[in-house]
């Protein structure tokens, strides 16, 4: 009900003639044809060339009517450039209008037919790209306990939402998109590495979860809106880099007033190979450490859990989880935000 009302509070924000720079944007075939896809998927414009059959410079001259109308958003990444559906009030129009679209009609079947095509061929490259890596992937998560026990332990200490906005910071390949994907309006995964963003896209439309993305971004410099998440997530990334300190004082960045960050990352060990084999740069926090940071970027520390291996596992470390949040209440939110979305 309360999304309802939002919507529709947003729709009536709107200007006519707005209305109407919408309506002109989508009234055309293949833009309407676009639209169509990018409400299913991330797509670039080389994807969309192939399933439409027309020229790039023409595909590209709708997407760029259609981005300056907020209709759809585009995401660089590197040298590609992903488009998607917007989650806007342009965007509720557009929406709108595509479920009078037949789904039968030939043109649009055959489009979501060579879409489907296009999934399969990127969920293969996907597995071959994983499988190449799989050997080390593997070997570094065999070191801690179950990672089952720590999805568990995570969905525990953050309980079942409801959650407007979720934020997961070094995605890779999508997993906690889906491991908290009943708890959130819209999710958001954030990754360095495209090559892992493919395995995350691939594996979020393997799974039928359509209110979340992946995009391309660097950790100390977040291509997302300040103060809108309600949770955001960092999970086994902080070892990896050369600042964390800094990566944990842009996370808490992204939080709206009362807004939960969860650390989940390895306790203090003397593994040193982790170093020279898998780029590990730190070898683990300690808990006061963390705690420490955390106060530093202004959060509050409010939970810590431990997750150790069984006594005879004397070769597995253990992950350490800690959920801080945002002391700062709802009314402390600039006049006009608080209804902002991720961006």
């Amino acid at each position: 009900m309360i999304s309802a009302i939002r919507a529709t509070s947003k729709l009536a924000d709107m200007q006519a003639e707005d209305v109407v720079a919408v309506l002109r944007a989508c009234g055309e075939t293949t833009r309407l044809r676009l639209l169509s896809l990018l409400s299913q998927s991330e797509l670039t414009v080389k994807d969309l060339t192939g399933i439409l059959g027309q020229s790039q410079p023409r595909i590209s001259r709708h997407l760029k009517l259609l981005t300056e109308a907020a209709i759809i958003e585009r995401y660089p990444e590197g040298s590609w450039v992903y488009y998607r559906l917007g989650e806007g009030s342009s965007a509720r129009i557009a929406r709108d209008a595509l479920l009078h679209v037949n789904q039968a009609d030939p043109i649009v079947a055959a489009d979501f037919d060579r879409l489907a095509a296009l999934r399969r061929a990127k969920a293969t490259e996907a597995a071959d790209y994983f499988a190449g890596r799989a050997e080390t992937w593997d070997a570094e998560r065999n070191l801690h306990v179950p990672e089952t026990d720590v999805e568990a332990a995570m969905r525990a200490m953050v309980g079942n939402g409801p959650l407007q906005s979720f934020l997961d910071l070094g995605t890779g390949t999508g997993r906690l998109l889906e491991v908290f994907a009943d708890c959130y309006e819209r999710g958001i995964g954030i990754d360095a590495s495209g090559d892992m963003l493919t395995v995350a896209r691939a594996n979020l439309e393997r799974a039928g979860i359509t209110n979340a993305q992946v995009r391309q971004g660097d950790i100390y410099a977040l291509p997302v809106t300040p103060g809108q998440a309600d949770l955001t997530v960092v999970h086994q990334v902080l070892h990896y880099l050369e600042e964390p300190a800094r990566a944990i004082a842009e996370a808490a960045r992204t939080l709206r007033p009362g807004g939960r960050l969860l650390l989940v990352d390895f306790a203090p060990h003397d593994l040193e190979f982790l170093r020279e084999k898998h780029a590990h740069r730190r070898l683990g926090f300690a808990q006061e450490q963390m705690q420490r940071w955390l106060e530093d970027a202004g959060l509050e520390l409010n939970a810590y859990n431990q997750l150790s291996p069984q006594r005879a596992e004397t070769d597995k470390l253990s992950v350490g989880l800690w959920l801080a949040k945002d002391p700062r209440i709802l009314t402390d939110l600039p006049v006009g935000t608080e209804n902002r979305e991720l961006a």
